[in-house]
């Protein structure tokens, strides 16, 4: 006799739609920290003088912190929060990790390939910022922002 195979319920449309919501708003966020950290890189390193890898540096430190309060309060407000200082640790750290790939990024094209115009510099940073979003999603909800608990 064959066994006949589990039938999808109305409950799994709930968790789609939330990863979904969360996929959606966590790219708007993204979106806006891009913005913050491609025009403040463009700024730092033309108008300020900036080197090509330390112009991505305080640009992304300020876009980190912006993207950690839209995420903390919009993207996974649903998920549970200690409120130990812990969250926004780690959160900092595998921030750390995707400035790394971004700055590798950029780091290669500008010395290693020695392309050094405006659009190869965004080309690179851009790339960066799609690596580094992808580590960045995977690392959050695996490691930040924890699927609430049930109490």
């Amino acid at each position: 006799m064959q066994r006949s195979r589990p039938v999808k319920t109305v409950a799994s449309a709930p968790a789609y739609r939330t990863f979904l919501s969360e996929l959606l708003s966590f790219g708007f966020v993204g979106g806006v920290g891009t913005l913050i950290m491609i025009f403040g890189a463009n700024l730092m390193r033309a108008w300020l003088g900036g080197s090509p890898v330390t112009s991505v540096v305080v640009p992304t430190v300020v876009s980190t912190l912006s993207s950690y309060l839209l995420n903390r309060f919009w993207t996974f407000r649903h998920r549970d929060s200690d409120g130990s200082g812990r969250e926004v640790a780690i959160f900092f750290a595998l921030n750390g990790v995707g400035l790394l790939i971004q700055v590798l990024c950029t780091g290669f094209t500008y010395y290693t390939l020695g392309l050094h115009g405006g659009v190869a510099y965004n080309l690179g940073l851009l790339a960066g910022v799609a690596l580094g979003s992808a580590f960045r999603y995977w690392s959050y909800k695996k490691w930040v922002f924890t699927p609430a608990t049930a109490t």
